[in-house]
């Protein structure tokens, strides 16, 4: 059996941006989300400590053991899919190898992904080891939203041919539509954050003996919800203007996909609370937060990004 040198390896690995390439930008999207709802879960289930240690799960056992029971399997679960998306990143970078320089828009979001898998681990450690601290757990969240926007810009420059990386022509947005997405953004940004001061405060810890950061959960929630208003304004507000300047079809999409998703994610938050945060809307929330993250970056991107003249 003839062994195939590295040479002859990379020169087997796409040179243009293939199906394949958009195949892989785009799972790297969904394991991005999917491990934030499995997060959720060990939270939820009060699993953030099944496995008590980190790396190892026990300091004498790397896997959950049967005496762990559930919240070890949920925990360990979790910890798995890490190897998940590192071997999905790994794919994704070996198939730009041969387009590092030319599509470094492409290279260097694959390489933040890759290199935010372990940065995520080790925050991970961190919230085992400091007994699921609300602040850490936090951070920990908030790093998963970068890694979704970093994920959702991948996907969409994974859109683009190599011709069309150098364009330099007019914005898709209009400067209104422009502002209006940067308020967008900030708003959700906001809103993100609040959130995860509101959660640091509120019953569903990952584990009964985990603390809190002793903020007023209602009053949280109050505050939490005022970026929330806004948004929706600013949303009602850029969907409106984009169909009064008939814009072209892919940003109105956008535009028309992050009002839904706004929607949705603020009705679910306020059914959670007036229901006194059952796990299941809680779990929604967080998928929710997830997907408001990622549609909120692909209106922006498309919103700013520029076009061919003979584009829509």
């Amino acid at each position: 059996m003839t062994q195939l040198s590295p040479a002859r390896f990379a020169a087997r690995l796409p040179r243009t941006v293939t199906p394949l390439v958009r195949g892989l930008a785009l799972a790297s999207l969904v394991s991005q989300i999917l491990i934030v709802v499995t997060g959720g879960a060990v939270r939820l289930t009060a699993s953030g400590l099944g496995c008590p240690e980190w790396p190892r799960c026990t300091a004498e056992s790397m896997v959950a053991t049967p005496e762990m029971g559930m919240h070890g399997v949920i925990e360990f679960g979790n910890r798995l899919l890490t190897f998940v998306l590192t071997a999905i990143a790994i794919a994704m970078l070996v198939s730009l190898w041969n387009m590092r320089r030319t599509r470094r828009d492409l290279f260097i979001p694959a390489v933040v992904l890759l290199a935010g898998i372990p940065a995520q681990a080790v925050v991970g450690g961190i919230t085992v080891l400091t007994q699921l601290n609300p602040w850490v757990v936090g951070w920990h969240f908030i790093i998963s939203m970068i890694l979704i926007v970093v994920a959702t810009v991948l996907v969409n420059r994974a859109r683009l041919t190599d011709a069309e990386t150098g364009v330099d022509t007019e914005p898709r947005a209009a400067p209104l539509l422009r502002q209006l997405l940067v308020a967008a953004a900030g708003l959700v940004a906001a809103a993100v954050l609040l959130g995860v001061v509101v959660t640091g405060s509120g019953p569903h810890a990952g584990d009964s003996g985990a603390a809190r950061n002793n903020l007023n959960p209602d009053l949280m929630t109050r505050i939490h919800a005022a970026p929330v208003y806004l948004l929706v304004l600013t949303v009602v507000l850029l969907v409106v203007a984009a169909y009064r300047l008939r814009v072209a079809p892919r940003l109105r999409g956008a535009l028309v996909l992050l009002a839904v998703v706004v929607l949705a994610q603020g009705a679910v938050g306020y059914l959670q609370h007036f229901l006194h945060l059952p796990v299941a809307l809680v779990a929604l929330h967080m998928l929710g937060a997830s997907l408001l993250t990622a549609a909120t970056a692909h209106a922006v991107y498309v919103g700013f990004t520029r076009r061919r003249a003979d584009q829509a």
